[in-house]
């Protein structure tokens, strides 16, 4: 859903927002001890309903009140106006994909939460990140290694994208240098680059680093930069 929301695919992105809603109100039934109906007979609003109609205090609030009714708005937007509007009107397809993916995406977040018996919000928030972070073409990760596919770029640069790929997530310096060598630099070069970018770096107790709002700024304009030459 996200992919096709960052590819102005609006209404790619509202029918897999709308497959996210029915996957999710499966889930909060089977979590009320219901069986959810299968196949056709799967109806969106009679799961709202039946998980609304459950007694209070049987189940969590947020599972039988709070998600189902963030669901009813994402499930109505992606059902009665993706693809279909009045030609004479402003297309709504681009601000309903926006707000599809932004509820779809509180909504994973507080199922987390609730499955992780009260985790803090921002524990949730932080685990859904990287799924909302943008996608490009020119970085890919394989076995746990990313590579950045820009225009010659200097070492610098690329530990900053390795950096932006992965936050939330932390990397250790040891590590980062490790994947800058994958990416055709050498040692010493690749030593150099992680002393480089100190100043836009978080480092934790165990000195692992991660991208500070600075840094990912500057990671977003090295990647469009690359991205803009494609």
């Amino acid at each position: 859903m996200i992919e096709d929301y960052q590819k102005d695919e609006w209404e790619d992105s509202l029918v897999k927002g709308g497959k996210f809603i029915e996957a999710t109100l499966k889930a909060l039934l089977v979590r009320a001890g219901k069986t959810p109906a299968t196949g056709k007979h799967f109806k969106a609003d009679t799961a709202i309903n039946d998980l609304g109609g459950t007694p209070a205090g049987s189940i969590d609030d947020t599972i039988r009140l709070t998600i189902p009714r963030a669901c009813r708005f994402v499930y109505e937007v992606a059902s009665n106006r993706g693809g279909r509007h009045d030609p004479g009107e402003i297309n709504p397809n681009e601000m309903d994909a926006h707000a599809v993916v932004t509820q779809c995406s509180w909504v994973l977040a507080e199922m987390i939460r609730h499955a992780q018996h009260g985790a803090e919000m921002h524990d949730a928030q932080k685990a859904v990140e990287s799924l909302m972070r943008r996608r490009y073409p020119l970085i890919e990760e394989i076995d746990g290694r990313t590579y950045f596919h820009g225009k010659k770029p200097s070492a610098t640069d690329v530990a900053m994208v390795i950096l932006f790929h992965k936050y939330p997530a932390r990397l250790h310096p040891d590590e980062l240098v490790t994947q800058l060598v994958s990416n055709k630099f050498s040692l010493n070069y690749a030593r150099t680059a992680v002393s480089r970018i100190d100043r836009y770096v978080h480092h934790d107790s165990s000195g692992n680093l991660m991208l500070l709002a600075p840094g990912l700024l500057r990671a977003e304009e090295i990647i469009r930069a690359a991205t803009a030459d494609i």
